[in-house]
């Protein structure tokens, strides 16, 4: 009777860390800005895994090169947290990072950017692979916000919220190499595929900014809904979601043709997005209402409206689709 209760318990210790690892090993990760947490949410099943205390103001996030861990940009808690891309768990906190609001890493993964919303300017940091090492500092008026870079690793441009301004800066020197005025509250921005374009979110307006970057100036203004605001590729180097908070949208953006070839009815003020491995799935954080949309990308339509925290931003799942 005895070998038996000792097998059964056996067999339980060996199970129950399979089940544990099993039901996070898609986690989603959310930020919660306002409540600044963290809530994991079971990808298959759609239910909460855990919200947990991460830092204040917890807004933007994004993989390492490596994937090996997940940073958690807390703006005003000065501070970045490393978390398991797969599992959701605190690897490692760096502190004394100044108001990490949009982050971002090169492509060559020399250097690391951090855009400084409150103190207007940019933070560079030399990377290693594992280590950040401050730089250079480079004063942007006015709010710093979202960032995108070039294929080759020769600039890092920044929307400016508070200036409505799009600025170049150069990897190399760390100088402002170009300046240039866009529409109102430019938010996010992304390269093209190609590397020919930039495309702004112009979140006090309707429409998709398209700047050739070289020749430093828009060429075209796509219509959107209204407050415009991020982007996340479908993966297939052709496509891009656009957030639309005010409308209650997300449009579909062909970065081929420049124009929008879609739009799904999305509650909630949509704001970050990120999509599934597959491609058939979008999950977007709703800023108004506490809740995750999870959206089925064939038939265009919300699926399932998940409650998070209060002022849900970043979103992350480690099988994720390509950033093109």
């Amino acid at each position: 009777m005895r070998s038996r209760f000792l097998l059964a318990s056996l067999l339980a210790a060996l199970v129950l860390p399979l089940t544990a690892q099993s039901a996070s090993s898609n986690a989603v990760v959310v930020l919660n800005s306002r409540d600044a947490t963290v809530t994991l949410l079971d990808q298959q099943s759609y239910k909460e895994i855990s919200t947990f205390p991460i830092g204040k103001e917890p807004h933007h996030l994004m993989a390492t090169p490596d994937n090996k861990s997940l940073i958690v940009a807390n703006a005003v808690g000065d501070e970045l947290v490393f978390l398991d891309p797969k599992t959701g768990q605190i690897q490692r906190r760096i502190k004394d990072v100044a108001d990490p609001y949009q982050i971002g890493f090169s492509p060559d993964q020399k250097w690391f950017v951090s855009n400084s919303l409150r103190l207007d300017r940019v933070d560079i940091y030399r990377y290693d692979g594992t280590n950040l090492k401050l730089d250079s500092r480079v004063p942007l008026p006015k709010l710093p916000s979202h960032m995108a870079f070039d294929a080759a690793s020769t600039t890092v441009f920044i929307t400016q919220q508070g200036s409505d301004q799009v600025s170049a800066i150069d990897l190399a020197t760390h100088k402002v190499k170009w300046t240039l005025p866009v529409g109102k509250l430019p938010a996010g921005i992304v390269m093209t595929p190609d590397d020919k374009y930039l495309l702004v979110g112009i979140m006090g307006a309707d429409y998709v900014e398209v700047i050739d970057w070289r020749a430093q100036k828009t060429i075209k203004r796509v219509k959107a809904g209204v407050g415009t605001h991020n982007f996340r590729a479908l993966g297939d180097k052709r496509h891009v979601f656009v957030s639309n908070r005010t409308s209650n949208e997300i449009n579909i953006f062909d970065q081929q043709k420049l124009e929008m070839v879609g739009s799904i009815p999305v509650p909630g003020g949509p704001d970050c997005m990120e999509v599934s491995e597959d491609g058939k799935t979008l999950w977007a954080t709703l800023r108004w209402i506490k809740k995750v949309a999870v959206v089925d990308i064939p038939s265009r339509k919300v699926i399932k409206l998940i409650p998070v925290g209060r002022s849900p931003h970043g979103v992350y799942f480690a099988n994720r689709a390509g950033d093109k």
